[in-house]
């Protein structure tokens, strides 16, 4: 009698959404879609990194996403800023160090640069908040909360003064639902909310690079929220990934075309964003940053 072995393998993935990522609703056409390509974003383009062929595991290989065009993202709904809605907000849950209050400060300031939008942190709540129906125990007894809660019953509750982002951020553990083992990250992009966890980023990791995981993770959430969709362009902030160490190696720089495609609806000044950003990652020691942002730099002189 022939026996056969099955092997199951469980896919991580470290942010999902409450839509399709290549969901294209036909729109009218942009006007943005008939000016000529800036100058900045050609420049730049020498410094993106193709991908290579995914290897076993990695989002691509078990994602065959199609990736977005600079038109689809015109035609595909998403906020931009405006004078009713130009805040980005982070909202602590739980009981942080004083090594992770400071990063979360990092990241506030990363956010404001980044998006070239004042970001600010609400006041910390406990992890009472959270019932027992939204708790479990997860595969090696940590406790883990259920994002799509945190996202429903406790962010869509919350009023932001000219809030157009709101992203909590917890020490806890995330898992999407109950087959899933955890999550790096969950957003509604429709109702412009994100949560993320920092329980994982600090896995053998210093304070760099935990700080330098949040970084990626939280520009990359906020992002979905703009109308990014995952980046299959080159080694890109954007890319979707399956695990930390898939993370560890996608660059924390947007792309030439994400960079494109942000800029279109935020109309900040290019060239001070990379300033402000080499500026950041200098004052705070993270040397990927400083490399990319010089890089850049140089290229637009």
């Amino acid at each position: 009698m022939k026996k056969l072995l099955l092997l199951f393998m469980v896919v991580f993935c470290s942010c999902q959404s409450d839509k399709k990522e290549n969901s294209s609703p036909k729109l009218q056409s942009n006007p943005e879609e008939n000016i000529p390509l800036q100058p900045y974003f050609t420049d730049i383009k020498i410094n993106d990194v193709k991908l290579g062929e995914p290897t076993f595991g990695e989002w691509l290989d078990t994602h065959k996403e199609k990736g977005q065009s600079f038109k689809q993202f015109l035609r595909t709904p998403h906020i931009v800023p405006s004078k009713e809605e130009n805040v980005i907000y982070l909202k602590p849950i739980g009981k942080f160090d004083s090594l992770q209050v400071r990063q979360i400060e990092l990241v506030r300031q990363y956010l404001q640069v980044f998006f070239q939008l004042e970001t600010k942190v609400l006041e910390n709540v406990s992890n009472d908040i959270i019932p027992n129906k939204a708790r479990r125990i997860g595969d090696v007894g940590q406790e883990q909360f259920l994002a799509g809660y945190i996202l429903t019953d406790v962010l869509k509750e919350e009023k932001t003064h000219k809030g157009i982002a709101l992203m909590a951020i917890t020490e806890k553990d995330l898992y999407p639902k109950p087959e899933w083992n955890y999550v790096f990250g969950l957003a509604s992009y429709r109702d412009k909310i994100a949560v993320s966890s920092i329980y994982r980023m600090q896995q053998e990791a210093d304070f760099n690079l935990c700080l330098d995981r949040l970084l990626k993770i939280c520009s990359h959430e906020i992002g979905h929220m703009f109308g990014l969709h995952h980046c299959i362009n080159a080694n890109c902030v954007m890319n979707g990934t399956n695990s930390m160490p898939e993370t560890d190696r996608h660059s924390i720089r947007l792309c030439s075309l994400c960079q494109r495609k942000l800029n279109s609806g935020f109309k900040y000044d290019n060239k001070k964003r990379l300033v402000e950003l080499e500026k950041y990652f200098q004052e705070n020691n993270l040397t990927e940053g400083i490399g990319l942002m010089k890089k850049d730099l140089k290229s637009v002189q």
